[in-house]
């Protein structure tokens, strides 16, 4: 038999046991990463949405494909958009108002040259033309003669030639051609990673290629990132991130041919018309993607012997550059 003391007993036990039920079948269950990848900026961008239903993270994927796809074709300096439309603009050398979009870029651009002491140059688009990188695979015979590229060196354009007045710009320097290729793939994870605030998301990363900013956590552990050795092959290093980081990396091993036993690369130094010499790789961390972006290719062009001076400019505490 059961006493009314254990009748008690039982009936709390019930009570809290049914409590406990309808807590735990209340709470939010966890949900796997959601995974996609979007073609944009010339490359690969994987987002991953962590914490999310599938409806969540589908919508926001969804949003950040519109958005980057647009973005590609704005300020692609070599195919009709906005940022097409604004050098043949510049090269008439009369004043004209930008798009919106292409003048928040050059503004944002602008600190960020006279900061790196010019070596992250959005102004050079001639010179990167010149060396056809962004095109199709080049090769050794199509190189540009020393006489081209020193022509172009001598007229330094830089975007201290751009003269602004209120919304509208007028250029001095008919050599100026904008390509924002070593900013505008940070900026525009910058955007989508305000845009995923915006729809609530807390735990996700945007990456482009290698080149990421990550948001929160993966679950319980922090975002775990990859480096990729200087050959392009393998694995350098690993980092963690978690919180709000950007990881950029600059490497001569994106876009090159090998010339008389010369690596021939992508990267171009302001300063002499030609690829950086002296290093391999450059990954930085950084709050900012857009900082972080630029800053690899800054930080690469310094090489080795001016790198610390120039991440010191431009804000830049943690780097890691590998010399040839």
């Amino acid at each position: 038999m059961i006493d009314a003391t254990m009748r008690i007993k039982l009936k709390s036990l019930s009570i809290l046991s049914l409590v406990i039920l309808i807590i735990s079948g209340c709470g939010k269950q966890p949900q796997p990463p959601h995974e996609a990848r979007i073609l944009a900026f010339g490359t690969l961008i994987d987002v991953v949405i962590a914490g999310e239903t599938t409806e969540t993270a589908n919508t926001a994927i969804s949003n950040l494909e519109k958005m980057f796809q647009q973005l590609h074709q704005e300020w692609h300096a070599w195919e009709p958009g906005l940022l097409h439309q604004t050098n043949k603009q510049l090269k008439e050398g009369t004043a004209f108002t930008p798009h919106p979009k292409v003048m928040k870029l050059l503004k944002l651009s602008i600190p960020l040259a006279e900061k790196s002491d010019q070596l992250f140059n959005p102004a050079i688009g001639e010179l990167i033309n010149l060396w056809g990188f962004q095109g199709k695979k080049r090769n050794c015979s199509e190189l540009p003669s020393k006489e081209a590229i020193e022509k172009l060196v001598a007229q330094q354009p830089s975007l201290s030639d751009l003269q602004f007045n209120s919304d509208r710009i007028i250029n001095s320097n008919p050599t100026v051609k904008i390509d924002f290729g070593a900013v505008g793939k940070g900026y525009g994870i910058d955007l989508g990673i305000d845009r995923l605030r915006q729809l609530g998301i807390s735990n996700a990363i945007i990456n482009a290629g290698g080149d990421l900013r990550a948001i929160g956590a993966k679950g319980e552990r922090p975002w775990r990132i990859a480096v990729r050795k200087p050959s392009g092959d393998g694995v350098f290093a690993f980092i963690e991130v978690s919180g709000d980081e950007s990881v950029f990396t600059s490497g001569d091993y994106e876009r090159n041919i090998i010339c008389e036993g010369e690596r021939i690369h992508h990267i171009i130094d302001p300063r002499s018309g030609r690829p950086a010499k002296g290093t391999r790789s450059v990954t930085v961390i950084h709050t900012d993607a857009a900082t972080a972006d630029a800053a690899a290719t800054a930080l690469f062009i310094a090489g080795p012997s001016d790198w610390h001076r120039i991440a010191s400019q431009m804000g830049v505490r943690y780097v890691a550059l590998l010399d040839e």
